[in-house]
């Protein structure tokens, strides 16, 4: 007999869906690595439309770099202008330690974000060791991790509003 997933023997599934034309959306963007967070930006925006939502619902905020990223994304949320922040940045390895510390800061202070405001924020900044790296993962070989933001983004702003009373 076929061992049954744990997901059949729940009580009751809550899943959040990906129809995104009620929500509104704010995608920060850092500017630093441009060339690549255009495209990913690119691709964050039309996974967007494909799920329905409206360009007026969407505002798109450029900051410095990925470290900025978190502060812009609080202000943001904590003034409730959008359903989920979409977080997208790249960060390319150098020669010296600030590598470590922009990503594990930008990391911390999205999640952060998140946690505090309970307005889905989504991590979307690629953290790659070579430019090769970053444009595989902006829209050609590895996909887009822009749209994939976008799609969890929808996802996680769906899931709020079913787990709000």
């Amino acid at each position: 007999m076929a061992k049954r997933s744990p997901r059949l023997r729940a009580r009751r599934v809550i899943e959040g869906d990906f129809d995104g034309r009620p929500f509104r959306f704010a995608v920060v963007v850092g500017r630093f690595n441009e060339y690549v967070t255009k495209h990913l930006l690119d691709g964050c925006l039309n996974a967007l439309a494909r799920h329905g939502v409206r360009p007026e619902r969407i505002d798109v905020v450029w900051v410095p770099g990925s470290f900025e990223i978190p502060t812009a994304a609080r202000q943001i949320a904590t003034k409730g202008i959008a359903d989920a922040v979409i977080c997208l940045g790249c960060v390319i390895r150098g020669d010296t330690a600030h590598y470590e510390h922009v990503c594990e800061q930008t990391a911390r202070g999205i999640a952060e974000v998140g946690r505090r405001t309970g307005v889905p924020t989504i991590f979307g900044v690629l953290t790659v060791d070579t430019l090769e790296q970053a444009i595989e993962r902006a829209g050609t070989k590895m996909g887009n991790a822009g749209a994939n933001a976008a799609r969890a983004a929808i996802e996680m702003a769906s899931l709020a509003t079913k787990l709000t009373p």
